[in-house]
């Protein structure tokens, strides 16, 4: 049985009023996915099979409260042994309900939202996301190029530094372009202002909210944005807004929080500038976001200095909507129980070694949780290519397969193929639950990127 899915149903005349909710995800996800879910009469709702609830409580800031994309559940709602592991699988089902939070969310804030390529690119699937967002953002040339091709609506780019050889290509391809530095943006204003393109200053609010020292672009000595004390005045014109990006996996508190020290530092020179773009970290879409808080916030902003306000989202669009689908190779022991699987965490999911974090496993859980404890381990060289230790309820046996989840962002753009070790195949998990192959690597693709 799949997620259950609730909402509130807009009230009109003839039309449901009150909350819903669907314990079947494929219908769920069907009636969701409607262009005007609020159209549907009571009769409707119950024959799709959701259950009318009376509501007394005021309306919420936007007509459907979707609940966020919740936690795999214990059993994967696609056949796993669809295709030779590993391999990558991108549920279309869970991504549209991430896409339809969002899109509900933007529309309630009255901001555009974009997608952060950097977190997930899987282009085959920007139609899609393109129905409710807004656009793409990039954060180098390439990845500019794939936005403006693959969805082709606005396309953003950030750099900390662009190169010459790249700007007439950037400026070709991108609509707003923001800049790290004063310096840079003397050095490419007069092309980019003649190319008609919308340019605004990355700014540092120094106002650190989290514990990850690798992503904190506030820590000290950041190489991201301009701090108020280097702020150029004299630099303003052509301008036409300003850039932070400053969370990392949060909640709207840090927003709040984040958004109270922009203003004290850099509100002024909002005055007749046109976006302000809060970019990422946003995590709308996971289980206890606090929706209201984000909404309140981005609409004060949007209020008080009557701009455009931009959010761009990576891991939110594709938050617990992907796995990566691996199988077990051999098993050793060397006083504890180890497996040898046919993924790395070095080359296939390298956030788990880098940021560090353990990822779940379907059916698995902590070490010494249930009955039998192994740690995992990759297929590289390096010592150190270990995801984690987890238990299961019965032992392994080589040939099982074990599926990762949430593993859609922060893989497939930063998988490598170090020791020679095959890339995993890329796949799609259709509305009918169906396992598509979208793309295989071989050995091409290892040597193609040397020389």
């Amino acid at each position: 049985m799949g997620p259950a899915v609730e909402g509130r149903l807009r009230a009109d005349a003839g039309r449901v009023t009150g909350m819903y909710s669907a314990e079947n995800h494929s219908t769920a996800a069907a009636v969701a996915s409607a262009e005007n879910v609020s159209a549907a009469t009571p009769v409707q709702a119950e024959q799709a099979g959701f259950k009318l609830v009376d509501m007394s409580e005021p309306e919420p800031a936007f007509e459907l409260y979707a609940l966020p994309t919740p936690e795999p559940e214990d059993q994967p709602g696609f056949d796993i042994h669809a295709l030779p592991t590993p391999y990558y699988a991108v549920d279309e089902r869970l991504l549209r309900k991430n896409l339809q939070i969002l899109r509900q969310v933007a529309d309630a804030a009255g901001c555009r939202v974009l997608l952060a390529q950097k977190a997930f690119s899987m282009f085959s699937l920007y139609p899609l996301i393109g129905q409710y967002l807004d656009g793409t953002t990039a954060s180098g040339i390439y990845e500019a190029r794939l936005g403006h091709e693959a969805m082709g609506k606005e396309t953003h780019i950030f750099s900390p530094a662009y190169r010459d050889g790249e700007f007439d290509e950037i400026l070709r391809i991108c609509d707003h372009l923001s800049f790290n530095s004063f310096a840079q943006w003397e050095k490419f204003r007069t092309r980019a202002l003649a190319a008609g393109r919308s340019c605004g200053m990355r700014v540092n609010p120094e106002h650190s909210t989290q514990e990850h020292g690798i992503y904190d672009p506030c820590a000290a000595g950041s190489r991201l944005g301009v701090t108020a004390g280097a702020f150029r005045e004299d630099l303003l014109e052509g301008l036409e807004g300003l850039h932070f990006h400053t969370l990392c996996e949060q909640n709207s508190d840090a927003l709040e929080e984040t958004a109270a020290a922009f203003e004290a530092r850099f509100g002024k020179y909002l005055a007749g500038m046109k976006w302000l773009n809060i970019v990422g970290g946003h995590h709308i879409t996971r289980a206890k976001y606090d929706i209201d808080r984000f909404v309140r916030v981005v609409r004060s902003i949007h209020e008080k200095y009557d701009v455009e306000v931009y959010v761009e989202p990576g891991e939110a669009v594709a938050l617990n909507a992907g796995y990566l689908v691996a199988e077990v190779v051999d098993l050793l022991q060397n006083d504890i129980n180890i497996a040898i699987l046919d993924t790395s965490a070095a080359c296939h999911m390298p956030d788990v070694l880098e940021m560090p974090y353990r990822p779940r496993i379907i059916g698995g859980g902590e070490a010494g949780e249930k009955s039998h404890t192994y740690r995992l381990g990759g297929p590289t060289c390096l010592a150190g290519d270990i995801i984690g230790d987890y238990s299961f309820d019965r032992p392994l046996v080589i040939g099982d397969r074990l599926v990762f989840c949430d593993m859609a962002i922060y893989s497939m753009v930063k998988n490598n193929t170090f020791n020679g070790v095959p890339l995993p195949s890329i796949a799609k998990i259709g509305m009918d639950g169906e396992v598509a192959l979208v793309k295989s690597f071989g050995y091409e693709d290892f040597k193609g990127r040397l020389s």
